[in-house]
């Protein structure tokens, strides 16, 4: 191969799909559409043959035991991203990146708890099947794995001798706009300031504003949780990662997947209606966490960073909007609105890519911007010589994935701020980096900052703040207080004074091991992993009982820092990687702790991460569910388990109670997780929960 050498043909194309996915895939990174791929070139030479049978023999074997099992024996992506198909090309043909790039990044971050486990020339030979597999030429010479070689070459798609180009499809207008009103006007502001109280619906992500996850229903106590019963399924006809929180409203319930929201009857799980969209542009993580309702708006974030508002009673689009630049390979959409007022509250993912995050307001009506706060100052900015590099502000993280919660009275709304880029390679962003790893306190209207509290200084583990709820007021040492828990990646609950911003305590959650150590290029063992902590499911609180219920994740990690620093635009920005403890050592934990003093009252350790949604009732009951797909209820003062029903597919997603005609019901969502928790992949199936109707 020589400097001219490009990669291309319409097989081709498909074929390099398969290297960037395979490296990316594990993450839930995916693609863009076909009608977003760039002009082919006119004229183009014959397919190169860049490898030989042999060696894409030897890369079947390897896949089928390193890689089918998160992308498919096929290649097909589930529960992971596919492997061949346009979207892939998408990202890596567009005259920028060469070979080695996708090499380096395969090599390096591959497997995903087990990056650089193989050897160079296994990495080579897996790449040499999945171009086989999309259509490329075998030939007399192997590719080979060598970097140089490989940097001469440019991917560019290219079609074979004779044809001619197709041209991309045009991009949709940003900005569709309603040309009639809502059908309702609930719920109203003021029953959303009144979510906390409500128990036949649950109003918000979190259930409320300041994310309790309590609510005042007894009907399902201790004595009678044992006569649970399922009572409806819905198969929502997906087999993406299931991570909604379903909102419910008078009756109708509303839940997502990464293209599609549906309504669905509360009691019955009927489908109501459904709006399945197509992308439109360039997509991030394919991730849904649910939407929003206010003033007869269902609105919710879309993966390739669109904001959108549906009618709630027909699921007939009122608008959409184009909110996040893609172009900056921001990650679009993954996590749940908040709406106050006339405003939609909503920030993108991405840190691992190399952005500069932020989170916005955007009007109700149409999606337009009011403000936007950078969690990556920009110069001028307070905060910006917490990073000692200019270049490091461009592309420092900090994204925002994970639920806002709420103070209506103060008029604040907290944010929990992901972690920095590149992950593991601090030396290039001395100093704190704010405003990552933090909770921010913004003005709701202006977006103007008024206070924060960073968990992670400078952080190299990758340990995303996740988590700014609940709310809550208790009494601490017969003071009554206003307090907020924050807790993320790190496996610490930190509880601060709303008021004063007093730090009063903080806790473990899950192992803690080598937290300060620096990373080496060797490796360092710290505790938790990457993985690790509270993820996108937080901390629930009980008011009766006064304890904090936080679900977490054991798993530990190698971490290594990269001996050279190196930037792919549009890639994952690590500047190292990790190797993951076996899979038998990713357990998890449901602490309970005193909401007044920080001790600890009770732990149940699961065999599997608990990633979740807790909730909590007034009958002193704890719901919740594992990895391994069992639903759980718990005694909420003893953590004894009163209660499991195997679900058949992966809990990661929400878990949620209220009462319709005076009955009392439990929903929950089951399906697969991303690939890199190993758990096998299911169907995204709501099921819905009761007692059995008692006899005359």
């Amino acid at each position: 191969m020589n400097a001219n050498t490009v990669l291309s043909n319409a097989s081709k194309y498909r074929a390099i799909s398969a290297i960037l996915v395979f490296l990316f895939a594990a993450l839930g990174l995916a693609v863009l559409p076909s009608r977003f791929l760039l002009a082919w070139a006119q004229t183009t030479k014959p397919q190169q043959k860049l490898y030989t049978q042999e060696q894409a023999n030897r890369g079947k074997s390897l896949y089928a035991k390193e890689c089918a099992s998160c992308h498919g024996q096929s290649l097909e992506g589930k529960p992971a991203t596919a492997l061949a198909g346009p979207r892939f090309m998408a990202k890596w043909g567009q005259g920028q990146h060469s070979i080695d790039d996708l090499y380096y990044i395969t090599r390096t971050q591959m497997p995903y708890e087990t990056p650089g486990s193989l050897t160079a020339q296994q990495y080579i030979d897996i790449v040499a099947f999945i171009l086989a597999s999309n259509g490329y030429k075998a030939g007399s010479r192997a590719l080979p794995a060598d970097p140089a070689m490989l940097r001469q070459s440019k991917i560019a798609p290219q079609l074979s001798s004779g044809q001619t180009a197709a041209q991309p499809e045009q991009a949709e207008h940003p900005v569709t706009q309603a040309t009639s009103a809502a059908s309702s006007t609930k719920p109203t502001q003021a029953e959303l300031n009144a979510a906390s109280t409500n128990s036949t619906d649950w109003l918000l992500s979190n259930h409320d504003y300041g994310g309790q996850r309590f609510v005042d229903l007894k009907q399902i106590n201790r004595q009678n949780v044992g006569s649970l019963r399922p009572v409806a399924m819905f198969q929502v006809g997906d087999m993406s990662p299931f991570h909604t929180n379903p909102i419910v409203h008078r009756g109708l319930m509303y839940i997502t997947t990464p293209n599609s929201t549906i309504a669905l009857d509360a009691a019955t799980l009927k489908q109501r209606w459904r709006f399945d969209r197509r992308p439109k542009g360039k997509d991030g993580w394919e991730l849904s966490r649910g939407v929003a309702i206010k003033d007869g708006k269902v609105v919710r974030g879309t993966h390739d960073g669109y904001l959108l508002a549906l009618d709630v009673e027909t699921g007939k689009l009122l608008w959409e909007r184009a909110i996040v630049d893609m172009k900056k390979n921001e990650g679009g959409f993954t996590m749940a609105p908040v709406i106050y007022e006339d405003l939609v509250i909503i920030g993108p993912a991405g840190s691992e890519l190399g952005v500069k995050g932020w989170v916005g307001a955007f009007r109700l009506d149409s999606g337009a911007e009011v403000w936007r706060f950078n969690t990556i100052p920009d110069q001028g900015e307070p905060g910006v010589e917490t990073w000692g590099n200019a270049d490091a502000l461009l592309k420092g993280g900090g994204s925002v994935w994970a639920p806002l919660s709420l103070d209506p009275a103060q008029g604040l709304v907290y944010v929990p701020v992901a972690n920095p880029a590149p992950d593991f390679y601090g030396d290039i962003r001395p100093g704190k980096n704010l405003y990552t790893c933090s909770m921010v306190a913004l003005e709701v209207r202006t977006g103007k900052l008024k206070w924060f509290y960073q968990a992670v200084p400078h952080d190299v583990h990758d340990w995303d703040l996740t988590q700014v709820s609940p709310l809550f007021e208790t009494r601490v040492a017969g003071k009554a207080r206003k307090l907020v828990a924050t807790v993320g990646k790190d496996g610490l609950l930190h509880v601060l004074d709303r008021e004063t911003h007093e730090h009063l305590y903080e806790v473990p959650v899950t192992t803690r091991l080598n937290t300060d150590v620096p990373l080496t290029k060797e490796g360092v063992r710290s505790c938790p992993g990457v993985l690790g902590g509270v993820q996108w499911n937080g901390p629930a609180f009980n008011p009766g009982t006064n304890m904090l219920y936080v679900p977490a994740v054991d798993w530990c990690n190698v971490f290594k820092e990269d001996r050279e620093l190196r930037y792919v635009e549009g890639r994952f920005y690590m500047g190292g990687s990790t190797t993951a403890d076996p899979l038998d050592k990713s357990t998890g934990w449901l602490t309970a702790i005193d909401a007044s003093t920080g001790q600890v009252r009770w732990r149940y350790h699961s065999p599997r991460p608990m990633l979740a949604a807790v909730t909590t009732t007034s009958a002193e009951v704890v719901f919740t569910g594992e990895l391994t797909g069992d639903f759980m209820a718990l005694d909420a003062k003893s953590g004894e388990v009163l209660y499991r029903f195997s679900t058949g597919g992966a809990m990661n997603g929400g878990v949620v109670t209220y009462a319709i005609n005076g009955k009392q019901y439990i929903a929950v969502a089951a399906g697969s997780a991303n690939g890199f928790w190993r758990a096998a992949p299911a169907a995204s199936t709501m099921i819905l929960f009761a007692l059995p109707e008692s006899k005359p």
